[in-house]
């Protein structure tokens, strides 16, 4: 049993998660540089306050899940483990003077969150997001392009099909009537209310429709919706939203209680679910439109969207899919061996100049006989292994083809050349044949 362990809801990456990981890296990184969408990296904590205003304190991720770190000394400032990555960047969106680029900016982010949840499949308190975020653009064609950018990222990562939930839940024009009917449907039931959630239906009753208590679940079912009581702007805004939507082809199921866990979300609001799953829980991935956001965050009312997809979850959706990850550990293009077991020197050196030439190549530096290394070789999935011996008293070294049971002389001063060779022509033997 060992002494140490991961920290409870953590865990850690082997190498085959981690190549998984950076699969959907790769994917989530050249999807957004497709669409025009720039890097950004904020800290990793900020102060908590960027996290109360702009996510809401009557949230589960504030008053549960905030990960506060205890200030030193007489810092005097309260900081949390970012949760979410929207507030941090509008936080740098308006630090940094962004509102003065051309408009919309248009950023993202791809790193671990930090929530003290409780640890189950799928939820972990360490955990990984890809984010898109446009700042600066109220219309509703940007609300298009982000959700089809996301549905992109599930295409390409494999998981196709992923059914799409939206909705628009208002604006301060809006929204302040809706949640006092809201209000006034609880408090009809408060007897039914777990203490929680009786707590809220007067400071936020929006968040009851969020909540995952089996009771309120049931009991949103009879609750009023928002879609009936959208104000002229906010219903055009959405019609034009599905306009667009309609025009890429993009199916969606309308949920008019589908309100996202944060405060900050206005007007569009959109998850992304697994084909054929359904819960809160469920969810791989979603977003929604933030137009009060950034002026909460101390700058000039400026509109903005984004998403989250959590790559920890679509992991688990892909090996639930059947398909697995899709992801393969790099392999050595060749592995150095020697017949001479102790000649450590002359394989590591001839690595290394391969490594120099930019040939993937693993030296083996066991003292070992030659059978073993060649079996290392092809655990390693080498495509060749590169045999030194007495030829290299005349400057040759051995080149076996793993794949294709082959064997030649190469001379060592050409050697790098002719492994880039046989990468780029993907062809097995001296002649090539296949």
């Amino acid at each position: 049993m060992p002494t140490f362990r991961a920290p409870r809801g953590m865990h850690d990456l082997l190498p085959a998660d981690r190549a998984a990981f950076a699969r959907l890296e790769a994917i989530a990184d050249d999807l957004a540089a497709r669409y025009g969408y720039r890097q950004i990296e904020t800290p990793m904590f900020e102060q908590t306050a960027v996290f109360e205003r702009g996510i809401g304190e009557v949230t589960d991720v504030v008053e549960k899940e905030l990960y506060r770190i205890v200030p030193r000394g007489d810092e005097g400032e309260s900081w949390a483990l970012r949760p979410e990555p929207t507030a941090g960047i509008v936080r740098a969106y308006v630090q940094h003077g962004m509102q003065t680029w051309p408009q919309p900016v248009k950023l993202t982010m791809t790193g671990p969150m930090f929530r003290y949840d409780r640890p189950q499949a799928g939820r972990y308190r360490q955990f990984w997001q890809f984010d898109v975020e446009a700042i600066g653009d109220p219309g509703p064609a940007i609300d298009a392009e982000i959700v089809e950018l996301a549905l992109r990222f599930y295409t390409d990562a494999g998981l196709a099909p992923v059914e799409l939930h939206l909705n628009s839940i208002g604006d301060a024009a809006c929204r302040p009537a809706y949640v006092e009917e809201l209000r006034t449907f609880y408090r009809r039931h408060a007897d039914r209310l777990p203490p929680t959630e009786r707590d809220r239906l007067e400071r936020s009753p929006l968040r009851l429709l969020d909540s995952k208590d089996p009771t309120v679940v049931a009991l949103n079912a009879d609750a009023p919706v928002i879609t009936d009581r959208l104000c002229a702007a906010c219903l055009d805004h959405f019609v034009g939203v599905r306009a667009h939507l309609d025009a890429l082809g993009i199916a969606y199921r309308l949920d008019p209680r589908l309100v996202r866990g944060l405060d900050y979300y206005t007007r569009t609001a959109f998850e992304v679910f697994p084909s054929g799953a359904t819960g809160q829980q469920s969810a791989i991935g979603g977003g929604g439109r933030y137009d009060d956001l950034v002026e909460a965050l101390g700058g000039r009312p400026t509109p903005g969207i984004g998403f989250g997809i959590g790559l920890d979850r679509v992991l688990l959706a892909l090996e639930g899919a059947g398909g697995g990850t899709g992801a393969a550990e790099a392999s050595p293009q060749a592995v150095i061996v020697g017949a001479d077991p102790g000649a450590t020197i002359e394989r590591l050196r001839i690595a290394t100049l391969l490594r120099a030439e930019g040939v993937p190549a693993r030296a083996d530096l066991g003292v070992r006989k030659l059978g073993r290394q060649l079996e290392g070789a092809a655990r390693d999935r080498a495509h060749f292994a590169v045999i030194v011996g007495d030829e290299l008293a005349a400057g040759d070294v051995q080149l076996r083809d793993l794949q294709a049971g082959t064997q030649r002389a190469v001379p060592l001063d050409g050697l790098a050349r002719e492994l880039k060779r046989a990468a780029s022509s993907h062809r097995h033997g001296p002649e090539g044949r296949g």
